[in-house]
């Protein structure tokens, strides 16, 4: 399962984004290092379900009329503060916690009603375009660090027959979810002595950098639209970064309405629907979340997870069924399974992800949609369905 990281500075909405986003009970406070340990929970991307293009809605409970919820690992961990690299705050543990994200959501304040610390300051004090720059800037320090404490080892490795620098550094590396391909890659376009030895602290800085960039890509969820200046909003998303407005506070509030029967409103709609009997003061707040989610297409909460998996790590959505025809598996259910995979995967791709025994007895397989076979190196497409045919 894909697992997606919340980052940033303590008290910008992290725990309330991760509330909003798996439903889970967390601690939720105005003060900064409220998390501690840990949060891990499933969340959802969402997509369109095949089952549009039929007469009848797919038997999926993650299926909500069409609407498919692809299960994610969202984890919140302990914010950051400057200097976490390090250190300061729970800043090793934070970033420790971030090895096995494939990607990082950068939750941010665009109220400016914090400062670099967490610490609460009048809306619009604190410019929020700074809170991007020094996550990143202590990602990639932290990493350096790492790479600078292993460097002894790379340079007596340097002196053995045989050295080969690409295999040394992606086994350093692969803790950090780094692969060889990703290793090769970077040291292609970085330049740098051939000799190990005669590496310096920006040489390996550099690398840390460009790892870091590729295998922990950032969006970033501009937190508290609903009480932001404008100009904090522009500004952020004048930025050439992907910029995601949101209001996490908004996607709970809607969440807890609509498991409430007060609302109708699954996560990633646009807008809304008042459906049940709601005080007068329940119903002006929700007329002024309809309105923040009209001027932002939403409360952002889904587009930001949404934006990470689809964009960032460039997935899709392929659905494998047993039953060409009717789209089920053996017991007859519709549409049960969704995986996430790299653009680019096969059907041989697909066989592995549903397990390595259908993978290892792969044959063929058939495009369920226009029935016909398809050879192992078609590339999959978003909401494609797939009869694996297979021995095991």
């Amino acid at each position: 399962m894909l697992s997606i990281a919340l980052a940033g500075k303590p008290n910008a909405g992290k725990s309330t984004f991760y509330t909003a986003a798996t439903m889970a009970e967390v601690d939720i406070a105005n003060y900064p290092f409220t998390t501690i340990d840990a949060n891990r929970g499933v969340s959802y991307v969402r997509t369109e379900c095949p089952c549009l293009e039929r007469d009848q809605r797919c038997t999926s409970d993650h299926c909500q009329d069409g609407k498919r919820y692809v299960p994610v690992e969202l984890l919140d961990v302990a914010g950051l503060v400057p200097g976490a690299h390090e250190g300061k705050g729970l800043g090793n543990q934070f970033l420790d916690e971030l090895t096995n994200a494939d990607v990082i959501v950068n939750v941010i304040d665009a109220s400016g009603g914090t400062n670099e610390k967490g610490e609460p300051v009048d809306i619009g004090e604190h410019d929020p375009v700074s809170d991007i720059d020094f996550i990143e800037e202590e990602m990639d320090m932290w990493l350096a660090g790492i790479v600078e404490r292993n460097w002894e080892s790379v340079e007596r490795k340097s002196r053995s027959p045989g050295f080969d620098l690409d295999d040394v550094l992606a086994d350093m590396l692969t803790g950090f979810g780094a692969s060889a391909i990703d290793v090769a890659t970077i040291l292609r376009e970085l330049e740098y002595p051939e000799d190990p030895i005669q590496w310096t602290d920006d040489h390996r800085e550099a690398l840390a950098r460009d790892v870091r960039a590729r295998t922990k890509p950032i969006v970033v969820a501009a937190n508290k639209i609903d009480v932001a200046p404008p100009e904090h909003v522009e500004a952020l998303l004048d930025l050439e970064k992907p910029v995601i407005p949101t209001t996490a506070e908004g996607e709970l509030a809607l969440r807890r309405a609509a498991d409430a029967d007060l609302v109708a409103y699954d996560p990633g709609d646009t807008d809304l629907e008042i459906t049940g009997d709601v005080t007068d003061g329940q119903r002006e707040a929700l007329e002024d979340l309809a309105q923040t989610m009209a001027d932002w297409d939403g409360t952002g909460v889904q587009a930001a997870l949404n934006y990470a998996v689809y964009d960032l790590l460039e997935h899709l959505t392929a659905y494998p069924v047993q039953d060409a025809s009717k789209w089920t598996d053996a017991s007859g259910n519709v549409l049960p399974d969704a995986l996430l995979l790299p653009e680019g995967s096969t059907p041989v791709d697909l066989a592995y992800a549903v397990h390595t025994d259908i993978g290892d007895g792969y044959l063929h397989a058939v495009n369920a949609k226009t029935s016909r076979e398809v050879s192992d190196s078609y590339e999959l497409e978003e909401g494609d369905v797939v009869k694996i045919v297979s021995t095991n």
